[in-house]
């Protein structure tokens, strides 16, 4: 009480706010009457603090600050007070310069809430990594963008790799691809999260990766929803998945890339690879706008780099892309 009157006077309140009892007479007040803004309780008499203040935190308002003063010097008692909401707890004999400057700081709390941090909004992508002849490195490429996302940036990446016969993406992380692929493109039904989760194989906890090998002599011929369908369901899982599409799937199968938000053309300079890239240019074009496609080019001597740029530029589709 000697020190509560005149920090009562500094701040201007009423002397008959402050009443005697402690915590217990605290909570039979509160339960008939409104809570304030910012209590201070004391839990001297107090046999079981902890029980104490949750039976205050039951009468109290939600936004009610609390600052209690006990002679426990416990500091596991510190913490469960701290835990279940008490802005702050003071040891007796309390010293009047550390109880004004917590009640300042309560105070404070009042007038300036906690400013929440905005959760980090996560742009889902989906990147399409097309070779525009074989050998070039698409496939490389996809891993390698693939671990340096999860394990640099911390993204959720899903790894599609769509070469049904002869993928290499889950050989690079030294794994067998199993039938994952395979039945998901068999029985699109099935395709729902559960599915996905149990039919990648776990890198690590942010990357995951979807590939068959197809029998050769049974050549799978995929139903173009059903592809659809798995990509749509793998970018409701993932941040950002990344399909290693054949150009040869590309070709057939179009629809694979009406989900993609970015797509890479792999090209080394060659004037095959120049003329391959061109025609898949013309076939990316009539997606919409909000595609982007990179060219990407692996250096050869075979055709200067100047010249096959120069020629690449010239297509008619070029005001649509980055390079």
């Amino acid at each position: 009480m000697a020190l509560l009157a005149p920090l009562a006077e500094e701040h201007s309140w009423l002397p008959e706010r402050i009443h005697k009892g402690g915590v217990a007479n605290a909570v039979r007040s509160l339960s008939v009457m409104r809570s304030p803004e910012f209590l201070i309780v004391d839990l001297s008499e107090s046999g079981d603090p902890r029980a104490d203040i949750g039976a205050l935190a039951d009468v109290c308002e939600p936004g009610t600050l609390v600052l209690a003063i006990g002679i426990m010097n416990d500091v596991h008692l510190y913490r469960d007070l701290l835990a279940s909401g008490i802005h702050d707890y003071l040891l007796k004999p309390v010293d009047f310069g550390d109880l004004r400057e917590s009640v300042a700081l309560a105070l404070s709390a009042m007038v300036e809430p906690e400013i929440q941090t905005p959760k980090k909004e996560t742009t889902k992508r989906m990147v399409t990594v097309i070779g525009a002849r074989g050998g070039v490195g698409a496939s490389g490429l996809s891993s390698g963008l693939a671990w340096i996302l999860a394990d640099e940036f911390d993204t959720h990446v899903g790894l599609l790799d769509l070469d049904l016969n002869f993928g290499t993406d889950a050989m690079t992380f030294d794994l067998e691809p199993g039938r994952g692929l395979s039945d998901a493109l068999e029985n699109p039904n099935r395709v729902d999260s559960l599915f996905i989760e149990r039919a990648m194989l776990k890198i690590s906890d942010k990357l995951s990766i979807l590939g068959s090998e197809a029998p050769l002599g049974d050549p799978m011929t995929p139903d173009p929803a059903a592809l659809q369908n798995l990509q749509e369901e793998l970018a409701e899982n993932f941040d950002v998945v990344l399909v290693d599409l054949p150009r040869s799937m590309a070709s057939n199968y179009p629809l694979t890339l009406a989900n993609a938000s970015d797509v890479v053309l792999v090209t080394d300079l060659s004037l095959a690879a120049t003329r391959d890239t061109i025609r898949l240019l013309s076939l990316i074009k009539p997606m919409p706008p909000p595609l982007r496609c990179i060219w990407w080019p692996i250096k050869s001597p075979r055709l200067s780099n100047r010249k096959c740029r120069k020629r690449i530029l010239r297509h008619p589709s070029n005001a649509r892309w980055i390079f």
